[in-house]
């Protein structure tokens, strides 16, 4: 049996938080929050709370026992980028793409 959680509209980089997403993929649920706990990152604090969401939603929607689960699936997909601008020399202007993503976590019973 499967459960899901997805965070969406992150103001973090899909790039950036996909090294962190490659941290846990495929272990653990204890293992991975300990992961998370100790990862100097931005996105660490997103994927540990849309795990923690996925572990809720195991218990109370699922009745899953927390200890056998483990990270099936964890994938960052990109979001809607912010653009900005930033002035320069000579009058001109270049664009700044501030970036965001889409979290999702499948978790599975071993």
């Amino acid at each position: 049996m499967e459960v899901r959680a997805v965070s969406k509209f992150l103001r973090v980089s899909p790039h950036k938080a996909r090294l962190v997403a490659d941290l846990v993929r495929g272990k653990k649920v204890s293992d991975a929050l300990t992961i998370l706990k100790f990862t100097p990152k931005k996105s660490g604090r997103f994927i540990n709370k849309t795990l923690r969401s996925a572990v809720a939603n195991a218990e109370n929607t699922k009745s899953m026992d927390v200890e056998t689960l483990f990270v099936k699936s964890i994938f960052v997909d990109k979001g809607p980028q912010l653009k900005r601008w930033r002035p320069r020399a000579m009058g001109r202007a270049t664009k700044i793409l501030k970036g965001s993503s889409h979290i999702t976590i499948i978790l599975a019973e071993k």
